[in-house]
């Protein structure tokens, strides 16, 4: 091995290092610590725990409804974000034209996400709120009921996921805008003299060519969805009753709450392994939808 070789494995190993050690310790060894402590009935106090095998993951998913209520709820927030995707592309094809006043729109459409969540959550509140809240103001104005937007357990739910939408969807156009400004204008350019509209140029250009971006937001979406935490836990507490529950707020009650931290982490285990799951079988369909595409 030569002078330069040998300094440019030096060099590789040095880059390396500290990514590797900070990986080991932020990310490999918690994981293992969750595993441990969720085959325990560690407490969160006490400096023993006892091991009970596999009786909290027994326990979550048998003996705890409320948890699958909350996921059920977890599963409006993933539907409903998905529907979006579609206008989400769509909004960011509107944007990638020369339109009068498009750098403003791109700002204003990613703003939501730079705002703080519990900042969103509590001005949600107030506009959801049944007592001088905006939205009932506006209803009054056309002579209509006021509607209890976060104490009716029919509604609660859409209403969290409003906010959801409303503060994530931006990052989402943003992104896609970005697939489609990565497209080589060439192809465009060519379509266009083809004789190609708008529309065929969005379903025959645009699309294929962001499958990239759209297995991100997809998984951004099933990861979001099931870590839900600070929009339902502000607004509403898990409430009225359980009803707008999500599976980390109900998890994080287990463990701080019920002092159940062994619980809580095999429940946290549990929504990592759905997390992969859901991940893999969208990356599967997608797979799947391109090679028939290529064929």
């Amino acid at each position: 091995m030569n002078t330069i070789e040998r300094q440019e494995k030096i060099l590789l190993i040095t880059f390396l290092f500290i990514p590797s050690i900070l990986l080991l310790l932020f990310v490999v060894y918690p994981i293992m610590k969750l595993l441990h402590i969720s085959f325990t009935n560690w407490n969160g106090i006490d400096a023993t725990m006892k091991y009970v095998g596999f009786n909290n993951y027994k326990r979550v998913i048998f003996d705890s409804p409320e948890l699958w209520l909350s996921l059920k709820n977890n599963g409006l927030y993933f539907f409903i974000h998905l529907l979006a995707i579609p206008v989400e592309i769509f909004i960011a094809f509107l944007l990638d034209r020369k339109l009068r006043g498009a750098k403003f729109f791109k700002t204003m459409v990613f703003m939501p996400y730079i705002i703080n969540g519990v900042a969103v959550s509590y001005m949600f509140s107030m506009l959801y709120s049944s007592e001088g809240g905006a939205l009932n103001y506006i209803l009054n104005s056309f002579n209509m009921e006021p509607v209890n937007w976060l104490s009716n357990s029919a509604i609660v739910n859409f209403s969290l996921v409003a906010v959801s939408i409303w503060r994530f969807s931006g990052m989402h156009i943003i992104l896609f805008l970005a697939g489609i400004q990565s497209i080589s204008h060439d192809m465009i350019e060519a379509a266009i003299v083809d004789g190609a509209n708008v529309v065929q140029q969005f379903f025959k250009i645009i699309l294929p060519n962001i499958k990239t971006v759209v297995t991100i937001v997809l998984f951004l979406n099933v990861s979001g969805a099931l870590q839900v935490f600070d929009i339902p836990f502000i607004m509403t507490q898990g409430g009225p009753g359980s009803t707008s529950s999500t599976f980390t707020l109900f998890t994080i009650e287990t463990a701080f709450k019920y002092s159940n931290f062994g619980k809580a982490c095999a429940m946290a285990v549990i929504l990592m392994i759905l997390i992969i799951l859901i991940s893999g079988i969208q990356n599967k369909l997608l797979g799947e939808k391109e090679q028939n595409y290529g064929r």
